[in-house]
C-alpha cells in the first residue's frame, strides 16, 4: 500500500531554514508524481512544490520560488523540501502527497489522492 511519512517540521525564526523529508513506500517515483502541500489554519490546502514521475518537471508556487527547493532520492524513495528564508506566512502543516498521474501539479485535489499525516512548520517573527 502507498504510505507517506513526513518529518522535519519545527519552530524557527523568520529568515531561518528547515528541511522536510517524506519517506515513501508502496510505489515508485518512476510511476507516481509527488509533491509538497501545506495547509494553514482557516485556509485550504495549497500546492507548494511537486515533481513529475521519473525525474520529470518540477513546479513551485509563486510564493516560494527562490526560497524552497524540492528534491528526491528515487533509490531511497525519499522526497525533500529545503526551505530557506522562511517567513511567518509559511506557517502551516506541510504534507507530502502522491498521485498515480505521471505529470505533477500544484492542485491538491483530485490529482493527489495519497497523503502523509503532515508535519507542523511554525515561523515566528
Amino acid at each position: 500500500e502507498v504510505q507517506l511519512v513526513e518529518s522535519g517540521g519545527g519552530l524557527v525564526q523568520a529568515g531561518g531554514s528547515l528541511r522536510l523529508s517524506c519517506a515513501a513506500s508502496g510505489f515508485s517515483f518512476d510511476d507516481y508524481a509527488i509533491g509538497w502541500f501545506r495547509q494553514a489554519p482557516g485556509k485550504e490546502r495549497e500546492g507548494v512544490s511537486s515533481i513529475s514521475a521519473n525525474f520529470g518537471s518540477t513546479y513551485y508556487a509563486d510564493s516560494v520560488k527562490g526560497r524552497f527547493t524540492i528534491s528526491s532520492d528515487n533509490a531511497k524513495n525519499m522526497l525533500y523540501l529545503q526551505m530557506n528564508s522562511l517567513k511567518p506566512e509559511d506557517t502551516a502543516v506541510y504534507f507530502c502527497g502522491a498521485t498515480r498521474y505521471f505529470e505533477a501539479s500544484l492542485k491538491p485535489y483530485p490529482e493527489y489522492d495519497y497523503w502523509g499525516q503532515g508535519t507542523q512548520v511554525t515561523v515566528s517573527s
